[in-house]
């Protein structure tokens, strides 16, 4: 007897899968609630924006290249801090 999708997530505690969407990031937190398709969309997002942000950065001089990884840092933080009130929303959401 195997748990389906919704009791594997509403057994996973909210917080650590928030945690882990934050402190690593990129969606470590969905395999802990093992959501494989938001995970990879994640991973492709954090992907994209690494691209853009090389692609971007290749002819940058001085105080372009600074502020280039300020916008990619912060690009990568409301990515984690989406995907944590998402991951954190979903056990809401499931266990009501």
């Amino acid at each position: 007897m195997n748990p389906t999708r919704e009791q594997i997530l509403a057994a996973s505690a909210g917080w650590v899968a928030v945690v882990l969407n934050v402190l690593p990031g990129l969606g470590a937190g969905y395999l802990y609630q093992r959501r494989w398709r938001a995970y990879w969309i994640t991973s492709a997002l954090a992907s994209a924006w690494f691209g853009a942000g090389a692609l971007l950065g290749l002819n940058a001089e001085g105080a372009a290249v600074a502020q280039n990884q300020l916008v990619g840092l912060i690009g990568l933080l409301a990515l984690a801090a989406v995907t944590a009130t998402e991951a954190g929303l979903a056990v809401k959401k499931v266990r009501q």
